[in-house]
């Protein structure tokens, strides 16, 4: 493999090479959640996401810059919720990741503490207010305090891993 260099001296990568590889890594996959001004759900799937801290309590996950989700979250207000995807709920994960405008139509959901979509059937979920977001090249790194948690329904945790979807189970 031919490495070539920027006019900085530091080495290209290619942007479909980087995806693979970092394909062979396998992520969790949540949907950020919150409602528009009319009260309907929004929300985008998202696949890069961590904690941050326990004290203070903070999360963070990384919208494409482009998204309009992302868009549409961000112009919902500071606060959201992370629900953690189980592994039987890929059909959630792919209608929310879809462009169109009423993802949640066939997704069940309550509100949490804070009035964000908590969708039935998640592993987990935690409401959060956004306390920092930093650019970060094509995507922004969005930083959210936790103000409440719960376990969820589910009982393990859809993954994502090279290109499919599959679960993990502990033993």
């Amino acid at each position: 493999m031919r490495l070539t260099t920027s006019e900085a001296g530091t080495p290209v990568i290619d942007p479909a090479r980087l995806r693979h590889v970092l394909g062979h890594y396998p992520t969790g996959v949540v949907v950020v959640t919150s409602l528009d001004a009319a009260g309907t759900a929004i929300g985008m799937t998202v696949g890069t996401f961590t904690s941050v801290s326990l004290d203070p309590p903070l999360v963070a996950f990384l919208p494409n810059k482009g998204s309009s989700s992302w868009r549409a979250l961000r112009e919902s207000g500071e606060r959201f919720c992370v629900n953690v995807l189980s592994a039987g709920q890929e059909d959630v994960c792919r209608a929310v990741a879809m462009r169109k405008t009423d993802k949640f139509h066939d997704i069940g959901w309550r509100p949490s503490p804070g009035g964000n979509p908590v969708i039935n059937g998640a592993v987990a979920w935690m409401d959060c207010v956004t306390e920092q977001m930093h650019d970060a090249g094509d995507h922004y790194i969005v930083v959210g305090r936790v103000l409440h948690l719960q376990e969820g329904d589910g009982d393990t945790p859809l993954l994502f891993h090279r290109g499919s979807y599959g679960t993990f189970v502990p033993h």
